[in-house]
């Protein structure tokens, strides 16, 4: 993911779009086939992500485009194990996160 998206309560597709660096119908396509993103929409229809939506998507991200799960496939496994590969996931981004500090610094000194 390009940019965090942690740092307000809801986010527009684009900007969902922009810090997974895709497009804007992929997002509302996996907003169709995947029950976990429910994002609000305002009176205009426009959508507005939240942090569990952020999440969800993250997860979904990573299981198609870095693991390369079949959208089906992503789908059974979100279902059958989504606690323990959500888990393991999220411990992957800390560690991820705490590379590019480490990084961050060496690159510093």
């Amino acid at each position: 993911m390009k940019t965090d998206l942690r740092h307000k309560l809801y986010y527009s597709i684009g900007e969902v779009a922009d810090a997974f660096e895709v497009n804007t119908s992929l997002i509302r396509f996996w907003e169709k086939e995947f029950d976990e993103i429910q994002p609000k929409k305002n009176a205009k229809g426009n959508r507005k992500f939240s942090q569990e939506d952020i999440k969800n998507l993250e997860l979904i991200y990573h299981l198609v485009k870095e693991r390369g799960f079949t959208l089906e496939g992503a789908k059974t496994h979100l279902k059958e194990t989504k606690n323990e590969t959500l888990s393991k996931f999220e411990i992957i981004s800390k560690l991820k996160r705490i590379k590019e500090e480490l990084n961050s610094l060496k690159n510093n000194l």
